[in-house]
């Protein structure tokens, strides 16, 4: 089997032992880090984070990455850029003495109310990145640009970005199905996947499908044609990296639907992370 598996298991279970707990059902031992309690890693206090890590390697499980908030949703292009700097010399350090390569970036939605001219708006966000992507090559992490949100929201944006940052340390997080999600069509996604293929350092796997509605929902991995064909073509062109799952199915953090205390979240997190075990078996 040429990937790897891991996944945000806070959209399975709140607390770090009940994440601990799911990955243990899957079978599986390594994980991403996102919220823990409600809090995000990067939010950490020393000692939270110290504990955080003392317990996942009690457990011998490894940290593969960290889904940061810099640049995101939240964070739009006329953010204070102090915070998302301070967020990276805090977080930098203590992902190099776990070994954890991803720190999940976008790249500065457009101001709402006051929107920038898209020149003004591609120059701003180039001049963060490259200061950000300065920063993380010297700390020795990479900035993963997540397909999400930002000016590299679509492919044209992220290229764009790419080419001007110009930086080791600046590679793309492709998410299997945010831009089917997004742009309401399996097509967008794979348009996307294939532009900036050779950027990918990582990957994210979320799927999608017409609802009742005809509106694009979240849903498992064989229920999602294109997720079989990125997966194909990623082991054809010698991808042998991670695939860290971020159903959505039962939880959306970034949307403020989070985990409750049904158990149902984790009951869809282990099924949807055996379905992908499956799925990716079937490619041999």
């Amino acid at each position: 089997m040429p990937f790897q598996f891991t996944g945000f298991a806070d959209e399975a279970e709140k607390s770090l032992e009940g994440q601990i707990a799911t990955l243990k059902e899957t079978g599986w031992s390594a994980i991403e880090l996102r919220l823990i309690g409600g809090k995000n890693v990067c939010d950490l206090t020393d000692e939270e984070w110290g504990q955080v890590r003392d317990r996942l390697a009690a457990e011998s499980i490894r940290i593969v990455g960290f889904g940061g908030q810099i640049a995101n949703w939240a964070r739009p292009i006329t953010h204070d850029f102090a915070v998302d700097v301070a967020e990276l010399r805090r977080v930098a350090p203590r992902m190099r003495e776990v070994g954890a390569k991803f720190l999940r970036i976008m790249s500065y939605p457009n101001n709402k109310e006051n929107p920038l001219p898209r020149a003004e708006w591609k120059a701003e966000a180039v001049r963060r990145i490259r200061e950000l992507a300065r920063i993380a090559e010297g700390e020795g992490v990479i900035l993963g640009h997540e397909n999400c949100n930002g000016y590299g929201a679509d492919p044209q944006g992220f290229l764009e970005l790419a080419e001007a940052v110009a930086s080791p340390a600046f590679r793309l997080i492709f998410d299997t199905g945010n831009n089917s999600l997004h742009d309401q069509s399996l097509e967008s996604t794979w348009a996307y996947y294939a532009a900036c293929r050779e950027h990918i350092a990582h990957v994210h796997v979320k799927c999608a499908k017409p609802g009742p509605d005809g509106i694009y929902v979240t849903c498992h991995v064989d229920e999602d044609p294109t997720q079989r064909r990125i997966f194909a073509d990623l082991e054809r062109t010698g991808y042998d990296g991670w695939l860290s799952i971020e159903p959505h199915i039962k939880a959306a953090i970034h949307a403020g639907q989070d985990v409750d205390d049904t158990g149902e979240a984790r009951v869809v997190w282990v099924e949807f992370a055996h379905r992908l075990e499956k799925l990716i078996e079937s490619l041999s």
